[in-house]
């Protein structure tokens, strides 16, 4: 008696073709982190993963789609923690530290994003200038911290003419250097970050 394998579902393909994207992406944010842009090798990603380098190149185009494809992942992470963060029950002092622990504790978490911005930054943001889904994603933190400051310039606790996009650098900016730097500073300074 012969088996005869019955053809994936419909549903099964989807799925199968969002895990292997997903896996794909997984591997080449670990990739691009460790080797960055031009280091890292579609070869060895495909090689990582449950796929070939065709596969890859049929999902995302060829490796600069690949590597932005992983910066729009990497960055809508950060965007989607801040957009679930529930400022409007806390008083704006809170709401404020509140961000900038999401900010810190996400970025000791993902160090590999650290890497990537730092990649994409020496690349010139290339790729994010790129990306329409990029172009449209800082906006949405942005609006959390302007309601923030908005509330807190109405009860009197801040004072006018805060800027929201000088108050993301400044937490962006301390959460970043923290993970970026800490080897270097920790042998410059003799203290860990």
């Amino acid at each position: 008696m012969t088996s005869v394998e019955e053809p994936a579902r419909p549903g099964e393909r989807t799925r199968d073709a969002a895990r292997t994207r997903a896996e794909i992406l997984d591997v080449a944010t670990q990739e691009f982190a460790r080797a960055g842009f031009d280091g890292a090798r579609v070869d060895e990603i495909a090689a990582r993963t449950r796929t070939t380098k065709r596969m890859i190149y049929y999902y995302f185009g060829g490796k600069e789609q690949l590597f932005t494809a992983v910066l729009e992942r990497a960055y809508g992470v950060i965007r989607e923690a801040e957009q679930q963060l529930d400022v409007e029950h806390l008083d704006p002092v809170a709401a404020i530290r509140r961000l900038a622990e999401l900010t810190f504790d996400h970025h000791e978490r993902h160090p590999d994003f650290i890497r990537l911005v730092s990649i994409e930054n020496i690349h010139g943001a290339v790729h994010i200038a790129t990306s329409e889904k990029l172009g449209r994603i800082g906006s949405p933190a942005l609006d959390v911290i302007r309601r923030i400051l908005a509330a807190g310039q109405e009860s009197g606790l801040f004072t006018a003419g805060v800027d929201a996009v000088d108050l993301h650098a400044m937490i962006s900016s301390f959460c970043f250097f923290r993970v970026a730097n800490r080897h270097t500073f920790g042998v410059l300074f003799g203290r860990d970050l």
